[in-house]
């Protein structure tokens, strides 16, 4: 990005920076600024994360695709750094900025485009992430590697629940509340590998096509919701010292792969890495290859 300042020769600022190899939480202050991302910077650094960026105090104003946002206490954005942009902020503006990588958002929502979106923090599920951005920032000293992980994850599902409005009315009737109860049934039995669109609408006594409709509502369909929950199952497992002793075949089976193999393929396509790669980034090497 490139820089602005209202005052050159007596510029004040400070962060606080907390991060891992997947996530980013800083917030910061400063006096007047502006910063700028031009389309040359995007061709030749491109950054394809998102930002989730929550004002504190102050205000900000977001210019991104011909559009421009006032943010103050109570809004945010999720914005993204493969397009241009223009952030301004007044000299009283602290804020939060949580760098997010793109599989995580675009995963979740089926999209590969860019997106960029006001968000509503004051009431609902809005205040329930502006105020979990908050504690997991306060509880910085206190978190591993994995615990700030974990949260940040969570954190990102609700900010996607919030891009497509699950928190609000909407004209479809019931979808979101049926979309709410497929989801934790999916999550509570995902290590079930018969699980399907048809054995989750036969146990909630719904059809399918009304199962359907409401993740298509959501951006998903039943087979991606399970796959994606299946993998993040894994993910949380690769990470935790008491599923150490099992092999990458007993996560598969467990998880409700059919295979090794077939969780492989799958995990490198959603994470980039395969999960034997992943394990070693946070335990010792052993040895494990990427379909044993």
């Amino acid at each position: 990005m490139s820089y602005r300042y209202a005052r050159t020769d007596d510029f004040h600022a400070g962060t606080v920076r907390q991060h891992t190899d997947t996530y980013q939480l800083v917030q910061w202050w400063s006096e007047t600024i502006e910063y700028t991302r031009t389309a040359r910077q995007t061709r030749h650094d491109p950054d394809e994360d998102y930002r989730l960026v929550l004002p504190v105090s102050g205000e900000m104003v977001l210019r991104q695709d011909e559009r421009e946002l006032r943010l103050a206490p109570g809004t945010g954005s999720l914005l993204t750094f493969s397009t241009p942009f223009e952030l301004s902020q007044d000299a009283s503006a602290r804020a939060f900025i949580l760098s997010i990588p793109a599989q995580e958002v675009n995963g979740r929502l089926n999209r590969s485009s860019p997106l960029a979106v006001r968000l509503g923090l004051g009431s609902g599920l809005g205040r329930v992430v502006g105020d979990m951005l908050a504690v997991l920032h306060e509880e910085r000293a206190t978190l591993t590697s994995s615990a700030f992980d974990a949260v940040a994850e969570r954190l990102v599902e609700l900010v996607c629940l919030l891009v497509v409005g699950d928190d609000r009315p909407t004209p479809s009737g019931r979808l979101p509340e049926v979309e709410t109860v497929v989801r934790r049934y999916v999550r509570e039995h995902v290590a079930d590998p018969r699980l399907n669109g048809a054995t989750v609408a036969r146990s909630l006594g719904w059809s399918l096509r009304q199962v359907q409709l409401a993740l298509q509502h959501a951006g998903t369909t039943p087979s991606e919701l399970i796959r994606e929950e299946r993998l993040r199952l894994v993910k949380d497992r690769l990470r935790t010292p008491a599923y150490r002793h099992m092999t990458i075949t007993d996560l598969a089976h467990a998880s409700g792969f059919s295979s090794s193999s077939a969780l492989s393929t799958a995990f490198r396509r959603r994470f980039g890495v395969c999960p034997r790669d992943m394990r070693r980034a946070g335990f010792p090497p052993d040895g494990d290859t990427c379909g044993s």
